[in-house]
């Protein structure tokens, strides 16, 4: 069974970051992310695992290789998150233009 975790835990290091942009580009292999960073494989390997098991990317095998690209659905939950504090923000900022406006229309 897939363990699932926070999705803020696996995007807080910046080498799965990178990887993460990286599959914006494309799917691709362990093999062709490793080549991107300076360190082993195995390590690459370590920081897809998580970015799998935060369901962030999906892994598909296609004959010996392991291709990784990004879940459709994978950041759904960052995206839920940071969008109720862009609701926030935008009330705020609307909030003080209106006070603004009554107090430029006072005066």
């Amino acid at each position: 069974m897939r363990t699932t975790l926070d999705p803020f835990q696996a995007i807080a290091d910046p080498s799965r970051r990178e990887i993460l942009m990286l599959l914006t580009k494309d799917k691709q292999t362990i093999n062709g992310l490793a080549g991107n960073f300076d360190m082993s494989r195995p390590a690459v390997s370590k920081h897809v695992k998580v970015l799998y098991d935060a369901g962030l990317i999906i892994i598909n095998n296609q004959g010996r290789e392991r291709y990784c690209e990004l879940s459709p659905d994978g950041f759904n939950s960052v995206k839920e998150w940071l969008g109720y504090f862009d609701k926030f923000w935008r009330n705020k900022l609307q909030n003080l233009e209106n006070l603004l406006n009554e107090h430029a229309k006072a005066h």
